[in-house]
Order: structure tokens, then sequence, then C-alpha cells
């Protein structure tokens, strides 16, 4: 199981992400403010460090700087409301890895995280998702149903595959955005009702039942 360190003060993002990655199979520990990240990150103890820029006490810019000083070379995603060019550069020349900007869709982060973890899929590892004749294809984000192969936009994709991964499980409109749309998204909106109605025609109409006042679940 991969180990990802989040260093990030604001708790409502900690607990979207530390619920969210853990559901899809990592292993979290939360840092919440720049020393406290820098110590855990030299430790070695992480495959991967999700690193916000405004941190209290010590700012991701320098804590990143000092893992790199240093020889640490864990790969680090900098999580960051700054969206300039400017930020942009400096985030990736102190030696971040990659860069997401908030607020930012859970679906695009796992996907860069995924990345940065496994550049090609390890032996054995997981790379299809199965629900009876359904089969997602983790790697090529196609959806086999009844031996007809699809094609899904990145949202399907996201939708299904959080279905997939809480089989016979009811979730509900808000656990849904979270997952798919992040923790930023309006929770009055009907977004997920219209990509439910998407997905289903085309991996047919009875697999996503609704569950009256409650959510949705994959049959």
């Amino acid at each position: 199981m991969s180990r990802i360190l989040i260093a990030e003060d604001e708790r409502r993002i900690t607990d979207f992400l530390e619920k969210g990655l853990r559901a899809a199979g990592y292993s979290t520990t939360t840092a919440l403010d720049g020393v406290q990240a820098l110590g855990l990150a030299r430790t070695g103890d992480f495959d991967l460090i999700l690193l916000d820029i405004g941190l209290p006490k010590t700012d991701g810019f320098t804590v990143l700087k000092h893992l790199r000083g240093e020889g640490v070379t864990t790969p680090v995603i900098i999580l960051t409301a700054r969206d300039s060019v400017h930020d942009t550069v400096a985030g990736l020349e102190s030696g971040a890895n990659d860069y997401v900007s908030k607020p930012f869709q859970f679906a695009e982060l796992l996907a860069r995280v995924r990345l940065r973890l496994r550049e090609e899929p390890a032996s054995g590892e997981l790379t299809t998702l199965r629900s009876g004749d359904i089969v997602l294809d983790l790697r090529t984000r196609r959806v086999e149903v009844e031996g007809r192969t699809y094609d899904l936009t990145s949202r399907e994709f996201a939708l299904l595959e959080v279905l997939l991964r809480h089989p016979s499980q009811v979730l509900s409109r808000e656990q849904i955005l979270g997952h798919v749309w992040g923790y930023d998204f309006d929770p009055g909106s009907n977004v997920v009702d219209v990509y439910v109605r998407s997905l289903r025609k085309k991996i047919g109409p009875d697999r996503i039942a609704t569950v009256r006042g409650a959510g949705y679940r994959l049959m």
C-alpha cells in the first residue's frame, strides 16, 4: 500500500483528501504546518507528498527547497490557491513533480497521484474494476459491458469508478460530488443526476439504481 503525506492546514481539505485517498487504497498521514511536514517528509516513510504552499510556520516552497537540498527525492505534488505562472514556475523549479491549483476535482488529483506513484503498473497490480459484466479498465479509461466497449468522459469514468469501488453501497449525492467534483463544488447542483443519466445511456439504464432520498447504488 502506497503511503501519502498530506501537508495541508485546512481541515475540510485534509478530511476530503484523506477520505478519497483511503477509499482509493492509499495510506495517509496529515501534517498541519510546514515544520511538521518537513520532519515527517525527512523520515523517508512516504511514497508521495501532497504539499500546500500556504502552510503556517514554514511555507511549502521552503519545505520543498529543504527536502530537495537534503537529497530527499520523494515525488511532490503542490496544492495551492495560487495559480499564477510565477508560482507554477517557482514550485517546479523548487523541485515539485506536479502542480494542482485549488479548487481541484478529486478525480484529477487522483489521476496525478497515480501517475506519480506508478509510471507502469506493477506486476499483479489492480488495473480493472469489475461488477457482474461491467469491466472498467483503469489504464484506458474505457468500460466493457456484455463484451461491448464504450469510451467515457473523464467525469463519467470517475463516477463509475467510485460506484465500482463501493459495490452495493448507497452513495449520497454529496459523497459522489466530493469524490468526482471536489470539495468546493456546490452541493445544491444537479450535476450528479445529469452524469448518472449520461452513464446509464452507455452501461444500461438498470445498472445504477436510484435510492429515493438517499442517492445511487450500482446494481
